[in-house]
């Protein structure tokens, strides 16, 4: 069977393209620009077009197109695969959420869910089944060590893990027997608009669960709670009922916290909260604790989420600068500070840097003043904000005129804080750091590259 994929190097969409290429499928794609990711795919056999977008890209004779859901109606590859499919009734054209909803079917589906915490929280669930011989395919938005520095394991069981995400909402796609929620508040607001109708959303997902699936929520979180109540109105209650399926709740307060906190790799509440809901998910497969700890106890940690390396900045007869740099994909004000607090309780005595590059012009107007209160606030020496990742097929013009890094500093007015082009970042830390800072570098566009250029 051939399968082809629109944008191929996404974080989600090439772990569904890995997924097909170890179950013996012929797999083309296509994207932009070439990325570790397109190249690891390479490798593994794939055909990967890099550049334009073009109907060439797809053979006639394709079987299944799948699509990133960032592109565009419009995109030369796609248009060709509706117009292929009028003559070829077998040929399957699919959005990445309703491909991955499909394999859902499939499965005994593990589902995690919530603005913050997918990705840990999944490879967490993925990597303790794969220790408790449980053998599932896993499919998450980072890469992970243990799978090779994949983002997707392809298992022989019945089990299958998966990050669902809010975004457009692509978890409505998705059919699993648990779902996982870590936590619910104000994001993606260009394709919500409002809180409520996040909330109704999130509600009309869980309903999914069979009568016989099972809730797993994080009980610290408000709004979790509220959707979990029957009593609260959202807009028709009568449609909008507590799911029939069991809740789980998990909270930090709850004894196993104690012992998390003191054997985790990972620093950090967040994380904790994490494990607790991987323990939970253990726990309702019968898997024993014992086995569970050790599990968790030997994570690693994710690409991009706290991942810490040391360097010299300067390695001469004359100076050397030994800091450590730590890669986080914080993009949410609440990630941010959540992630910069861990920071601060892991290195106490420490001097903080913090380079900030803010993802998605949208994204910055709606939280603006989110992003205004957290930043001024976090417990850091220097933050250094860059310029706005613009998403490409997800920005709006007259939102790309109303916010900018400047700006944003301009309202946050703390004399700790700058602004500095990507390009002058590296020059002015070899200028100014001392010795021992940590540095981390944060953001979930492409500002990850900049650790690349020191030296390890």
């Amino acid at each position: 069977m051939k399968r082809h994929f629109i944008g191929i190097g996404g974080i989600g969409i090439s772990a569904l393209a890995k997924y097909y290429l170890e179950k013996g499928h012929q797999v083309s794609g296509s994207d932009l620009v070439s990325s570790e990711i397109t190249e690891a795919l390479k490798k593994s056999g794939a055909k990967i077009y890099i550049g334009k977008h073009t109907p060439k890209n797809l053979l006639k004779d394709v079987d299944l197109v799948i699509y990133s859901p960032a592109v565009q109606k419009n995109n030369p590859e796609l248009l060709k695969a509706y117009k292929l499919k009028t003559t070829n009734y077998k040929l399957q054209v699919m959005s990445y959420p309703e491909a991955l909803g499909e394999l859902t079917k499939k499965y005994f589906t593990i589902a995690v869910s919530g603005m913050h915490g997918k990705s840990t929280t999944t490879a967490m669930i993925g990597l303790l089944l794969v220790k408790a011989g449980f053998d599932p395919t896993v499919i998450v938005g980072t890469k992970l060590k243990e799978f090779g520095d994949s983002n997707c394991r392809v298992g022989k069981s019945r089990y299958l893990v998966i990050e669902a995400d809010e975004h457009m909402a692509s978890f409505l796609n998705y059919w699993p027997k648990i779902i996982v929620l870590t936590n619910i508040e104000k994001d993606h607001l260009d394709y919500y608009k409002n809180l409520k109708n996040i909330l109704k959303t999130f509600r009309k997902y869980i309903s999914h669960l069979p009568k016989d699936g099972i809730l797993v929520a994080n009980w610290n979180d408000k709004n979790i709670r509220w959707i979990l109540n029957p009593k609260s109105k959202i807009q028709n209650p009568k449609k909008n009922q507590k799911p029939k399926s069991k809740i789980l709740k998990y909270f930090l307060k709850q004894r196993e916290a104690k012992k998390l906190r003191r054997i985790l790799k990972v620093p950090g509440d967040y994380n904790v909260s994490n494990a607790l809901a991987a323990l939970a998910v253990a726990r309702i497969l019968k898997i024993p604790d014992k086995v569970s700890f050790k599990a968790l106890s030997e994570y690693k940690g994710a690409w991009r989420r706290f991942e810490i390396k040391y360097t010299n900045l300067h390695k001469s007869e004359h100076k050397s600068t030994r800091i450590t740099i730590i890669n986080d994909y914080a993009h949410h004000p609440t990630e941010i500070e959540a992630t910069l607090m861990a920071a601060r309780e892991k290195y106490p005595r420490k001097k903080i840097w913090c380079i900030f590059q803010p993802h998605q012009y949208q994204r910055t107007f709606y939280l603006f003043k989110d992003f205004i209160k957290v930043l001024g606030r976090v417990p850091i020496d220097k933050l250094i904000i860059t310029d706005i990742f613009d998403v490409a097929g997800r920005e709006n013009k007259e939102k790309k005129r109303k916010v900018s890094s400047k700006k944003l500093i301009k309202a946050i007015k703390k004399p700790w804080i700058i602004y500095l082009s990507k390009n002058k970042i590296l020059s002015y830390l070899k200028k100014n750091l001392k010795n021992g800072e940590v540095v981390i570098i944060m953001g979930a566009g492409d500002i990850y590259k900049l650790s690349e250029k020191f030296k390890v």
